[in-house]
């Protein structure tokens, strides 16, 4: 059943589908799908958390590797030989052989990287559900709304569901790139692949003393607009925008080059990865002048950060896994709302438990080929949830 009611404008509608309320033996069915994937989920969450820890362990055992062997070079516009093949340090400003230019817009800039970036004036489409019970049925009604906006990837007016009125374009005229320097340089050293990648702070390029390219082309603020009227943009409208990161030479608009800060291999006059004893590779690039003990320490935090964020998707993972493994509980008692919200809390605290307790457990497996001791101790915390579930259980009275 659907049923349109439009308010006035064709920016906005109301459609209400209807099903009839699933049965037992469904709702049994999709529970069990539930199950298998709440398994799945329950799994992986172990391997998570176990090669996290190695993982974390192995990179702060490099970093200590990397902070003993590290040498600062005095010079960087000199390639000394005594340090082939060693872990080096260095800050210098960037530098690159020639500009990176777009002709079509007239716009050139000494930077390691040059982002264009398109968007296009769209129909994008907004849904707001809501369920409820009548009759027996269960209805959904979704308000669809539709407004114009600038974005930068295409939006499929197809999948909308009304697309008369909202028709967007299937392509962009003008496609958005980004432009690397083949050749990026610190002094007399030559930055790796890897090394350029982590130059990635963009800054919006400021287009105030360019001129129009074309006749068809309009600037307006830091923009180029392909449009009769940038301030009534229609729908196909593109705006063009553009980006820079590792300013490499001194620019009259935008000061003077980059500074970066490098520990790496040297190679010739490469700058390349180096591999520690742990199995994990140092190729270490920031922005500014940092001294060797600061570089490191970014690192380490960097480690820390990373570390704590996985072993809580790797927790997350298990208390999801753990709540669609137990539903079938919540669903054999579906009947009885007063029993289900109990069962529902139940299976919540169980689930939590359950969760907090074999992830610290799985950490102190991690951590027991490292810092055996450590591992006891996260071991023992692991029953802490047990132990305090069991607590507020009251104590059966005396026969």
């Amino acid at each position: 059943l659907k049923q349109f009611s439009d308010t006035g404008s064709r920016k906005e509608h109301v459609k209400i589908t209807s099903e009839s309320k699933p049965g037992f033996l469904e709702r049994l069915s999709e529970t069990s799908g539930g199950m298998l994937m709440g398994l799945v989920t329950f799994l992986l969450s172990f391997y998570l958390l176990f090669t996290n820890e190695g993982r974390a362990l192995r990179t702060a055992r490099s970093l200590d590797e990397g902070l003993s062997l590290v040498i600062p070079l005095h010079s960087i516009h000199t390639v000394s030989q005594q340090n082939e093949g060693r872990l080096v340090h260095l800050a210098g400003a960037l530098s690159t052989s020639k500009p990176l230019f777009d002709p079509s817009y007239g716009l050139s800039i000494q930077a390691v990287k040059l982002k264009r970036n398109v968007e296009m004036y769209q129909w994008v489409e907004y849904e707001d559900s809501t369920e409820y019970e009548e009759n027996g049925e269960i209805k959904k009604e979704t308000k669809y709304s539709y407004n114009t906006e600038w974005k930068s990837e295409v939006v499929n007016s197809r999948n909308f569901d009304r697309e008369i009125g909202h028709k967007n374009p299937s392509a962009m005229a003008v496609e958005s790139f980004t432009a690397v320097s083949p050749n990026v340089q610190v002094g007399s050293f030559v930055l790796s692949k890897g090394l350029v990648d982590k130059i990635d702070d963009f800054k919006q390029l400021s287009l105030s003393h360019l001129e129009d390219p074309h006749a068809d082309v309009t600037r307006g603020g830091d923009y180029f607009y392909h449009s009769e009227n940038p301030r009534r943009p229609e729908v196909g409208d593109l705006r063009v925008s553009f980006f820079y990161a590792g300013l490499s030479g001194d620019d009259p608009h935008l000061g003077s080059a980059d500074k970066v800060t490098v520990i790496a291999r040297q190679r010739g006059d490469q700058l390349v990865p180096y591999h520690t004893k742990s199995g994990d590779v140092l190729q270490i690039l920031y922005p500014g002048d940092l001294s060797v003990e600061e570089v490191f320490q970014k690192e380490h935090e960097s480690n820390t950060v990373k570390t704590w964020a996985l072993r809580a998707a790797g927790w997350l993972a298990m208390f999801v896994g753990i709540s669609l493994m137990t539903r079938i509980f919540y669903t054999l008692v579906d009947w009885f709302p007063v029993v289900r919200d109990l069962v529902n809390i139940g299976l919540k605290a169980f689930a939590f438990c359950v969760a907090s307790s074999l992830s610290l457990l799985t950490i102190s497996v991690g951590w027991l080929f490292y810092r055996p001791l450590w591992a006891l101790l996260i071991g023992l915390l692991s029953v802490v949830p047990i132990v305090v579930a069991k607590s507020r259980v009251p104590p059966k009275k005396q026969q």
